[in-house]
């Protein structure tokens, strides 16, 4: 039984319903559902009678009580000998429109649990290759399809198009949720043809010309916040720079990947800040992934 799946059903036999167990835990309801199907689907069994007025364990679910709050008695212990204040430099990698605004600011509680830890954060435009030791691990939006690394995907990362409320109030009146041929897009430079956003306004402009093109996000977004036109951005970036949704589904959303190299994944440092990443991410998955918080 894997941790992370025995709290979940723990919480939730002692909670009763899950907007209780996930407040407990400090996750959302889908991530919650999602850890249960893949307990119940691997252990074969039915764990909770779904009711209207909450979740009952079955008999299978009684059973597997005890076990469960073992290992939660196991896990304990363990943190709080084997885990207890790892240090050293743990170098990780990331995207910029990730690393400033997701992860350095949730920084804090792993210093604090960790005052030895000390990590380098790696956001730059070069690549960086885990097998030469560039990096610990990474955080990636593509899934590594080679090499001798492990990786868990940690979350989704939605787009949709967005503009500012001063470039909305100047379109057609026609162009109410979809695109216009008088719609002004932010577009990107012909070295990053390669992204998904990037095709899909390709796809669109159908041979008109982007009102501009940039080489990175935030560049992008201090566009569409200047008004010059619309533009793909990750939901929660576009969220917290108040920007207004046009079309929040365009099929072009990205999954988000941690990866490592396979020899470091013993390595105590190297799964804390891991561990630590896993948690973050899903605790704000739904945000990272949807439109509306």
């Amino acid at each position: 039984m894997h941790w992370d799946d025995a709290r979940v059903f723990l919480a939730l036999a002692r909670a009763g319903t899950l907007t209780r167990a996930a407040k407990q835990l400090g996750v959302g309801t889908a991530t919650m559902i999602r850890r249960l199907d893949r307990l119940e689907s691997a252990l074969g069994v039915k764990l909770f009678s779904r009711h209207q007025n909450g979740y009952f364990l079955t008999d299978e679910g009684q059973n597997l009580l005890n076990r469960a709050e073992g290992l939660e008695q196991a896990g304990q212990a363990f943190g709080a000998t084997a885990m207890h204040e790892v240090a050293g430099h743990v170098r990780l990698a990331t995207a910029e429109n990730l690393a400033n605004p997701v992860i350095i600011p949730a920084l804090e509680p792993l210093y604090e649990a960790h005052p030895g830890l000390t990590l380098e954060l790696i956001t730059g435009t070069q690549t960086v290759n885990l097998h030469r030791r560039d990096a610990d691990l990474a955080v990636r939006m593509v899934k590594p399809t080679h090499g001798n690394v492990t990786l868990r995907r940690i979350g989704t990362l939605g787009f949709g198009l967005y503009g500012s409320a001063t470039y909305l109030a100047t379109r057609s009146t026609t162009a109410t949720s979809s695109i216009h041929e008088s719609d002004s897009l932010i577009g990107w430079v012909e070295t990053h043809n390669h992204l998904p956003s990037a095709q899909w306004i390709t796809r669109v402009l159908a041979g008109r010309p982007a009102k501009l093109m940039t080489s990175n996000l935030s560049s992008q977004l201090a566009a569409a916040q200047a008004g010059l036109g619309l533009a793909v951005l990750p939901h929660f970036l576009a969220r917290q720079s108040g920007l207004q949704c046009v079309m929040p589904q365009l099929g072009v959303d990205q999954q988000i990947w941690l990866v490592m190299h396979s020899d470091l994944v013993h390595s105590r440092r190297i799964r804390v800040v891991a561990d630590y990443l896993i948690t973050h991410f899903e605790k704000n998955a739904d945000s990272l992934a949807h439109a509306e918080s």
